[in-house]
């Protein structure tokens, strides 16, 4: 399990080196969007580049933080069935899930998203839309994301097992569940501390 385990982690400061680096695009998008509306109201004119350059920034956004999202435990779940089952069955529903469904769909968007990019690549494919980027580094996001993910999803796997065996804590315990839920686990403390003034 050791070696796993060394994998495991190897992957998780690589995906958290890429998700916490990506995150600053966000700034960077916003400006470009914030840019082209003055220029837009102030100018009366846009450009096709400018406006897809913000997508390019979103969408690389989402799709190489995925991953990290995943490591961090903050990925969308049905939080008001989860919140109802012990931590054991907790943990065995994210390994069954990451196994059945997680892997192979990522699996083959990987599979289905190599093609998708080499096309891209191979034909210099650009927007249909006048004065637009070309498409390849969008395309080549698609797969490199999903590619991430699928690693960060075997890195998952790694943990969850590990947890269940007994051979480490959980990583995630704390962040188990999202704060909103935590809050309305332990509303003991708030009365504990009376009302705030």
């Amino acid at each position: 399990m050791a070696p796993l385990l060394k994998l495991s982690r190897a992957i998780d400061a690589v995906t958290a080196f890429i998700g916490r680096s990506v995150s600053w695009l966000i700034l960077v998008a916003v400006l470009v969007s914030a840019g082209n509306a003055t220029i837009r109201k102030v100018f009366d004119t846009s450009s096709n580049a400018w406006l897809e350059l913000q997508w390019y920034l979103y969408g690389t956004v989402f799709m190489l933080a995925a991953a990290y999202t995943l490591q961090r435990n903050e990925h969308v779940r049905i939080d008001i069935v989860m919140s109802n089952f012990s931590k054991k069955v907790r943990d065995w529903i994210d390994l069954l899930g990451h196994i059945f469904f997680l892997l192979p769909f990522c699996g083959i968007m990987v599979w289905l998203g190599y093609p998708f990019m080499m096309n891209a690549i191979r034909s210099g494919e650009i927007s249909v839309n006048a004065g637009g980027l070309t498409l390849w580094p969008a395309k080549a996001m698609v797969f490199l994301g999903f590619l991430l993910l699928l690693a960060q999803a075997f890195s998952e796997i790694i943990k969850r097992v590990a947890v269940i065996a007994g051979v480490i804590e959980d990583p995630n315990e704390e962040s188990d569940l999202p704060p909103a839920v935590r809050e309305m686990e332990t509303p003991a403390h708030l009365s504990e501390e009376g009302p705030k003034a």
